[in-house]
């Protein structure tokens, strides 16, 4: 058996043009195409976040019996060590979401760090103490549809 090949050619009249450095596919009726947004994944965060996890395991294995050998180690502060192990405690969700970029406005490293409730669900439904008093870093957790599967 053959087949017949045949060859089809489609064109797509469009023209792309840069706008605020980015580039903007224009159709033949003058409309842009609009792409979804990316999302702006906070990289100290999810480094932070590694470097959390990391510790915790080296901790947890033996390889360091306390922080101050760990911090030793790595020839840093303990209390930031111990400031960044505090991320190990974040709900599994709000960690899925930083490192998707989907964490809601106002949740920064700096509020994660200064403390975090232990309870998942307390993290999820109620403010966090943030640096400013009133001021809870995750306070939109509980409603955020970024939270929610």
């Amino acid at each position: 058996m053959t087949a017949n090949m045949e060859t089809i050619t489609v064109e797509v009249p469009f023209k792309i043009r840069k706008r605020g450095g980015r580039k903007q596919i224009i159709t033949p009726d003058g409309v842009p195409v609009l792409a979804a947004p990316r999302a702006r994944i906070d990289s100290a965060f999810v480094k932070a976040l590694a470097r959390a996890f990391r510790w915790r395991k080296l901790l947890e294995t033996g390889v360091y019996g306390t922080i101050e050998d760990l911090a030793r180690a790595e020839r840093i502060n303990p209390s930031y060590v111990s400031r960044v192990l505090r991320l190990t405690l974040l709900a599994p969700e709000i960690v899925e979401a930083v490192l998707d970029g989907r964490e809601p406005e106002g949740v920064t490293l700096a509020d994660a760090m200064t403390g975090v409730p232990v309870v998942w669900e307390d993290q999820r439904g109620r403010s966090l103490p943030g640096p400013r008093a009133g001021a809870g870093p995750f306070r939109s957790v509980g409603s955020s549809p970024a939270f929610r599967r």
